[in-house]
């Protein structure tokens, strides 16, 4: 059991069954908790510690529903992770929202972690268990000596990368489990279809063979219908629907990819699936904006072996260092409207493998560039970075894979980073 003068946590959520389910199961395990039935009320809540936190001390961790009234959940995550004095405390969402761009997006947003309707009690209290302890470490971090300071931003870096990947397997699980099974009855439905389709055809073109000139009101209903275009159509509708479940298939493979459960055991994959899987996952942010054109990719493919690696976390590199160059050349478009390119090159260099992702954004400074793979270092804005990707991208090279990652910069130009793993 938790001593009684611990902090609280806060439990965001409009339905009184899930306050009360999980304020009884907090309880039980120890911690003190309190409630809230909106976004308004959380922040209000928020507002009043943040005058005398004293009285009203900060919660210790927020566990915030997404589908809410009023402001919703993301929103509601925005401004708390935009308050300077409460952007510290670990965000944890609690969805029914099975849908990977919501998930990636709540993440983006600095939630720590996503908690999937229907609760299981279990896990609630085991995930409300780590970040509790990762909140303790953080707030502890500035009464440590310097020697222990670093020890322990590393021992936070490997916790918070073990839980986005196993995060984001049960993710993965859940998306695969959602849309294979309607995704097999569309692709086994569509070959007879179109087999049904050519019969009826060949049916009609017999009836107008043997009957060409049909009573009135039928041939009123042909000319209404358009009954050749509708033909023709439908089979180009079936098709598309073809087109759209091969997508559907590649988008689900790419996941399954980019979030093996095979993080601890080393196998030869191949690097350039894993970019194109990673890449297609990213797809949403590359496309027309609206306000931005579309993001051009070069890939420059070399000709690597397999080679042999942690999928997982290697995939996890690559979306880090990804994502990273689309925040730079969007930056740059606001800026001065330059052409927005990313160029992934791979080749084969004695007896290593190289991945360069290069950017055409605004460069980095060299001291900047100095302190770019330190824990919690971040030069992007409130909400939108959290200082631990690029090292936990270097982390998972050096340590891991006993290779190296390095950054090629110039302010104003473009930034390159390179991975170098040993064949």
């Amino acid at each position: 059991m938790l001593e009684p003068n611990k902090k609280f946590i806060l439990i965001v959520d409009d339905s009184s069954t899930n306050l009360g389910v999980l304020s009884q199961a907090l309880k039980t395990a120890g911690y003190k908790v309190r409630v809230a039935v909106d976004g308004e009320s959380a922040m209000a809540m928020l507002e009043k510690c943040a005058i005398d936190s004293t009285k009203n001390p900060f919660p210790e961790l927020i566990l915030l529903d997404v589908q809410m009234p009023g402001i919703d959940g993301f929103e509601t995550c925005r401004r708390i992770k935009s308050n300077a004095t409460t952007k510290t405390i670990p965000v944890i969402f609690m969805t029914a929202l099975a849908d990977a761009e919501s998930k990636v997006k709540g993440l983006s947003l600095g939630a720590v972690d996503y908690i999937t309707k229907p609760f299981e009690q279990d896990e609630v209290i085991a995930r409300v268990n780590i970040h509790w302890q990762l909140k303790q470490l953080t707030d502890n971090l500035e009464e440590q000596v310097t020697q222990r300071t670093c020890a322990l931003q590393q021992a936070q870096v490997q916790v918070v990368q073990q839980e986005k990947l196993s995060a984001l397997g049960q993710l993965v699980a859940g998306v695969a489990h959602e849309i294979n099974n309607p995704l097999s009855f569309m692709v086994s439905n569509i070959a007879p279809a179109k087999e049904y389709l050519a019969d009826i055809t060949e049916i009609l073109s017999l009836y107008q063979k043997h009957y060409p000139e049909p009573p009135s009101d039928i041939a009123r209903k042909i000319e209404d219908i358009d009954l050749e275009f509708v033909i023709e159509d439908f089979s180009h509708l079936l098709d598309s629907m073809q087109m759209g479940t091969e997508r559907i298939k590649d988008i689900s493979l790419s996941l399954r990819n980019f979030a093996r459960a095979d993080g601890d055991t080393a196998s030869a994959i191949d690097l350039h699936e894993t970019l194109d899987s990673t890449l297609l996952l990213l797809k949403h942010r590359l496309k027309d904006q609206g306000s931005r054109p579309v993001i051009e990719v070069i890939q420059n493919y070399g000709n690597l072996p397999a080679i042999k690696c942690y999928p997982g976390p290697m995939n996890q590199v690559f979306m880090n260092l990804l994502a990273n160059a689309i925040d730079a050349v969007e930056d740059a478009w606001e800026k001065d409207q330059r052409p927005l390119i990313i160029t992934i090159s791979t080749e084969v260099v004695t007896e290593s493998a190289i991945v360069r992702i290069a950017d055409n954004g605004l460069g980095m400074t060299d001291e900047i560039q100095q302190h770019l793979f330190e824990p919690l270092f971040t030069t992007k804005a409130v909400g939108k970075g959290t200082g631990l990707g690029l090292s936990i991208a270097k982390q998972i090279v050096t340590d891991k894979h006993g290779g190296k990652l390095f950054c090629k910069s110039m302010a104003g130009k473009g930034t390159e980073f390179a991975i170098e793993l040993p064949i």
